[in-house]
């Protein structure tokens, strides 16, 4: 990597699509931005990258200098760096096979200025194949990952691999997040269980591993998203907004006990 000077290194992964990996990472990265932290944020889906739609990148201009890249300015805290920015189209597919996605993202860890970071965010793809394998053996040194799930079996059933995966290669896992957990109707304020609820916690008790909370299904959420505008610059006094910045206090003092209560909603 162009500099040692990144002090925390966070993998956010999931066992399968679809349960929010991405909005997460990416809201998780902007709030730490927004409380004054040097943020990095490096999405190495290379046939899905999410990162620069929920931004509102549609297509960053990567400068290449002394054959190292610099990373699109977000904000003045925020550095980010995809796949997406380097393909001409948002419709054009990656079809590489893995030595190929191998040397991108050691290009994107060995050959990116990054500068300064209090806080490095790696939006992994789906699974525990060659993308999240090749992030842990690059980096010098991960601080842990972050799991993310939703509450039903089947997306349960496969984030357990990602924990064994963690488990296997040696890596800390800093802790689980439950998304798309129970609805609160906007009219009723009943709380309706869509997906059922509590899935994720049994799960991080049964695993051993620190829970970090459950945030809600929030039709903000996907709609800020699909405007390229995250939801916790959109909403900066809201609960699940308030769940972004407790993780991330979690991250910095790596400290889960007595945090699990205060996280769940």
């Amino acid at each position: 990597m162009s500099t040692n000077n990144i002090n925390r290194k966070i993998a956010v992964l999931s066992g399968k699509g679809g349960v929010g990996k991405s909005t997460c990472a990416v809201n998780l990265a902007v709030t730490a931005a927004g409380l004054g932290k040097k943020v990095g944020l490096l999405d190495i889906d290379i046939h899905g990258p999410s990162v620069p739609k929920l931004l509102g990148i549609s297509r960053g201009i990567v400068k290449e200098g002394q054959d190292m890249l610099v990373p699109v300015d977000y904000s003045e805290n925020l550095k980010v760096m995809s796949i997406g920015f380097l393909i001409e189209k948002e419709s054009d597919p990656i079809i590489w096979r893995g030595p190929l996605k191998a040397n991108m993202i050691k290009k994107f860890v060995e050959e990116t200025i990054w500068g300064d970071l209090d806080f490095l965010f790696i939006d992994c793809p789906p699974g525990t194949g060659d993308e999240p394998l090749s992030i842990f053996q690059l980096l010098n040194g991960v601080t842990g990952a972050v799991i993310v799930t939703t509450p039903q079996d089947v997306a349960l059933l496969d984030v357990k691999k990602s924990i064994t995966f963690c488990n296997v290669i040696k890596a800390e896992i800093i802790g689980l997040i439950e998304n798309m957990s129970g609805f609160i109707c906007p009219h009723c304020k009943e709380k309706i269980d869509i997906f059922k609820v509590g899935g994720g916690k049994n799960l991080a008790e049964e695993m051993n591993i620190p829970y970090l909370g459950s945030i809600p299904i929030e039709p903000e959420i996907v709609q800020s998203g699909d405007q390229g505008k995250p939801f916790v610059v959109l909403n900066k006094k809201n609960s699940i907004t308030e769940i972004f910045k407790d993780i991330i206090e979690i991250i910095e003092k790596n400290e889960t006990i007595g945090k699990i209560e205060k996280l769940e909603q």
